[in-house]
């Protein structure tokens, strides 16, 4: 790749590389080329104090029109097969968040492009009640936020989230819920009806109950106080919550493990789940500069443990080992997530949400049936 120096990336499609711990409120410390781009960039320093100069970096979101909303895998690791994503990128701007890559494939940094040039696509409810209306559609139920936040701070103006709940709650159709964000209560009207019905459940994920390692690894998501009190409303108003514990860095925040569950189940959580830190793509470089600056006495160490877990590799894509890793550490990170939980009573029950009460209502302009 061609290398090219701070001020003709300015002029390259108006994208500058950034200071690395320059952008207050951003997880990423640079906006790195993406793998398919034919320019690299790289900081260095000019001779005209150009690294000096503070840049601002707001958010902008673009809305996106989409042809279809519901996403299916076949993944042996994931709970579900079915998911939609409201948002394209998320302004949480975690450093370690394995969405990034994606923005790669629109010719945009996974770095703070990710976190700053944002995609809402507008029409997906219009969308998703089209596909729920098919007469050949049959209900499952759909993960919300298995790739980008539902609540985003984007989400209090765009509302697409909402939008969407409306639909399952229309249509009776199950739901599940993954996020960061204390905003979810905004919501709790809607979600208190699909729970009524059996139709809802909401994980929050819970990185670390640490306020200020939060604020440096995920600076625009909910503090853990929020995510807790989050949960606590939640389960007090017959919602069935769980909480994740994603990811599980090592020698970050995995001596949190016990605390983080205690905290999670004395809120109302019933199940518990956790990921262990997944770097894939453009994550490694990203991830690796947050520790260069936030903890660079730490950073090896990290980076080791990491390949402790991957046969040596600091990633390892391999299905039913990418989640949790092998060896000796990983094994005792699951063991004591393992006993935790039975000590604390999570995971005895699980909830399976009900698609016995989908319904098809009649849509506008629709013709009633002669029989």
């Amino acid at each position: 790749m061609e290398a090219i120096d701070l001020k003709q990336q300015q002029a390259h499609r108006g994208v500058i590389a950034f200071l690395p711990g320059q952008i207050r409120g951003r997880g990423a410390r640079s906006n790195l080329s993406g793998r398919f781009e034919t320019l690299q960039r790289h900081i260095f320093d000019d001779g005209w104090k150009t690294l000096e100069e503070k840049s601002r970096l707001d958010t902008r979101v673009t809305p996106e029109v989409a042809k279809t909303i519901i996403t299916s895998n076949k993944s042996p690791d994931l709970g579900f097969d079915k998911s939609i994503n409201a948002y394209r990128g998320c302004e949480h701007g975690c450093a370690y968040c394995f969405a990034r890559p994606g923005h790669a494939n629109m010719g945009l940094s996974p770095g703070l492009d990710f976190e700053a040039k944002l995609f809402a696509k507008t029409n997906a409810a219009d969308v998703l009640r089209r596909q729920f209306s098919r007469k050949g559609y049959k209900p499952s139920t759909i993960a919300l936020g298995t790739n980008c936040d539902p609540y985003q701070p984007i989400e209090r103006q765009y509302r697409i989230t909402r939008q969407i709940l409306e639909v399952m709650n229309e249509f009776s159709h199950p739901v599940a819920i993954v996020t960061k964000s204390a905003s979810i209560l905004r919501d709790l009207d809607i979600l208190k009806k699909l729970a009524a019905r059996n139709l809802v459940k909401v994980a929050i994920s819970i990185t670390t109950l640490d306020r200020q390692l939060s604020r440096s690894l995920e600076p625009r998501a909910s503090t853990p106080a929020k995510r807790l009190h989050a949960l606590e409303e939640l389960a007090n108003a017959g919602v069935p919550t769980a909480a994740m514990l994603a990811p599980i860095i090592p020698a970050i925040n995995d001596h949190e493990i016990e605390k983080i569950l205690g905290a999670v189940s004395a809120a109302g959580a019933i199940e518990a789940g956790y990921i262990m830190l997944r770097l894939p793509l453009e994550v490694l470089p990203i991830f690796t500069e947050w520790l260069e600056t936030e903890m660079p006495d730490r950073k090896e160490h990290v980076l080791s443990l990491i390949r402790s877990i991957h046969n040596g590799k600091l990633y390892d894509a391999s299905w039913r080992q990418r989640h949790t890793g092998i060896g000796p550490y990983a094994w005792s990170v699951g063991r004591r997530f393992e006993l935790a939980c039975k000590r604390l009573g999570l995971n005895v029950k699980t909830s399976k949400l009900s698609i016995e009460s989908f319904n098809r209502p009649r849509q506008a302009g629709e013709q009633l049936s002669l029989l």
